[in-house]
């Protein structure tokens, strides 16, 4: 199945007993055994949920895994793949990440004796530098949020496996329309399914998608256990958004361009990040790795300076100032005090994190009045 074809049917049935097209939301708690331990595939909702189901057989298909994990939120789906290690296992993880991911990796899990080494991951012979025998895990995103740096997802793929190290590549900024890491070598792909794969800003969710079955076991046990899982309604929204993804992908392809494109040429905008412009270091990688290059991109204006950038975000009409990405409406955020305000402001200066960076997810309105929006607010 082509990937189109897959985001409408993957791990999808008519409902046996009605017909139904659409998965129904199995809105329940338990489920009836016609004997101790005797069941339909379905014992308690925490476990398993039909809807949930259906939700997890599409998305481990349109990342070409085997398995998938739905969790209640990217965090979670996160929370999940950190336990699988144990106290003295280090992680390298890209220095330019999301800040909730910061967080949870410094703040809560190097509390228990799991260690961090945050490094530029688009150089391999930085990652190759930290590693050793406690190495067991290496966390990559590409495109990074927010300065749309690409790490060669191959590169460290083969490093790790040398290493015995697992790969994770949080696969949120590009979708599976756009990039999968599975293909590359990736033993983990996680998302925020908040973000492009619901696509209307009306769900929380996040996922695991593996091709290996102990290491989704594993993932399982951690799922049931800990039981961070969706509800039956936020798997049966997401399952909707997903029918359109490959339609609202190639529209945000298009908006990113655009907008990139007018940036890129506007007097009064210093730099500009988006991984289409060949002027952007990783572009081939990008080329290479990636379908397109999607609608998220990130700019500083001219001077550099934090007053400017407030002053262009509460003036932007269409571009709403909100957190979050990846749904139909455009939006605009200020990173530094906003999505990555837990990082401390000498770990963002490291990467080239400004406090006056504005982060754009563009949206799949009419190109035309988002471009008239940014001239507006810009001025």
């Amino acid at each position: 199945m082509k990937f189109g074809t897959k985001t409408i049917h993957a791990g999808l049935e008519p409902d046996p007993d009605t017909g139904a097209i659409m998965t129904p939301i199995y809105q329940t708690s338990t489920y009836v055994q016609s004997s101790p331990g005797k069941h339909k595939g379905f014992e308690y909702a925490r476990t398993q949920n039909p809807t949930r189901l259906a939700l997890e057989q599409n998305l481990a298909s349109l990342e070409n895994g085997k398995h998938a994990r739905c969790f209640a939120s990217g965090m979670a789906a996160v929370d999940a793949v950190i336990k699988l290690l144990k106290p003295g296992d280090e992680v390298i993880s890209t220095n330019d990440l999301y800040g909730g991911t910061y967080r949870i990796f410094t703040k809560v899990f190097a509390d228990y004796g799991i260690k961090f080494h945050f490094v530029p991951m688009n150089d391999v012979e930085a990652v190759k530098a930290k590693m050793n025998s406690h190495t067991k895990m290496l966390w990559l995103e590409t495109p990074t949020n927010p300065m749309m740096n690409i790490i060669d997802i191959q590169a460290l793929a083969d490093l790790g496996k040398e290493q015995g190290a697992m790969i994770v590549v949080d696969n949120t900024f590009a979708s599976p329309y756009l990039q999968n890491p599975i293909n590359l070598g990736a033993d983990i792909v996680v998302h925020s399914i908040t973000k492009y794969l619901g696509g209307h800003s009306d769900t929380v969710m996040g996922c695991t998608v593996v091709k290996d079955t102990e290491l989704d076991e594993k993932l399982g046990f951690l799922q049931n256990s800990c039981g961070a899982v969706p509800g039956p309604q936020d798997c049966f929204l997401v399952l909707r958004g997903i029918k359109t993804l490959h339609v609202r992908m190639q529209r945000h392809c298009e908006n990113g361009r655009i907008i990139a494109e007018y940036l890129n040429e506007h007097s009064k905008v210093d730099r500009i990040y988006w991984p289409g412009l060949p002027s952007l270091p990783g572009h081939e990688v990008a080329k290479k790795q990636m379908r397109d290059f999607g609608g998220m991109l990130s700019f500083v204006l001219k001077g550099d300076k934090m007053e400017d950038a407030f002053r262009t975000l509460e003036k932007l009409k269409l571009f709403a100032l909100a957190e979050s990405l990846g749904g139909v409406e455009s939006l605009a955020g200020h990173p530094a005090s906003m999505t990555h305000a837990s990082i401390p402001a000498e770990e963002r200066a490291k990467t080239g994190l400004s406090d006056s960076l504005i982060r754009l997810s563009v949206g799949i309105e009419d190109a035309g009045d988002l471009v008239e929006d940014l001239e507006q607010a810009i001025g």
